[in-house]
């Protein structure tokens, strides 16, 4: 019995002494910017921002450093914002070479429940099974992004480079 009782509280005292596990998931391709904070794969904060993605995600991704020990940030490489795309990606990997905090990527349609993404003026971005096109709507389409409660299902892209998905001129 005592035997049993220390095995436990070993297990306890191991579990309290590991790190834990923080992770941000960055969505920049949609009005508000999202980006939340994941505790062992578990979404534990949310922060939104109106602002640009070039006045708001700087600041925002300062505090998430400073305030946890991240281990990766995952953000979507695309399709959408050419520019909030751009940007976020410039920011990450600069945090990626500064701090060591790996970069990947995830399709913006996994965030979406793979609907329609705006590309410009009345053109969407369109997944057909795994070529991805632009359609256009005539009446502007009300699409939103949500972050996963957790990042276990997130399905992850190999590459972390912006996948810039531009229709033709």
């Amino acid at each position: 019995m005592i035997s049993s009782r220390l095995k436990h509280y070993k297990v306890e005292y191991l579990q309290k002494a590991l790190p834990k596990r923080y992770d941000l998931l960055v969505v920049p391709i949609a009005t508000p910017m999202m980006i939340g904070v994941y505790e062992e794969g578990y979404l534990i904060e949310t922060m939104t921002s109106e602002v640009k993605i070039s006045e708001a995600l700087l600041p925002l991704l300062q505090h998430c450093i400073h305030e946890y020990p991240l281990s990766s940030i995952i953000y979507t490489r695309g399709p959408g914002s050419y520019m909030s795309i751009k940007l976020t990606y410039i920011m990450l990997k600069s945090i990626e070479i500064l701090f060591g905090i790996p970069c990947v990527g995830c399709s913006g349609f996994s965030l979406n429940g793979g609907a329609p993404i705006k590309a410009v003026g009345n053109l969407y971005f369109i997944k057909e099974k795994k070529t991805i096109i632009t359609q256009k709507y005539e009446q502007a389409l009300e699409v939103s992004f949500i972050l996963p409660r957790t990042l276990h299902s997130l399905e992850l892209d190999e590459k972390s480079e912006p996948d810039y998905v531009l229709p033709a001129v």
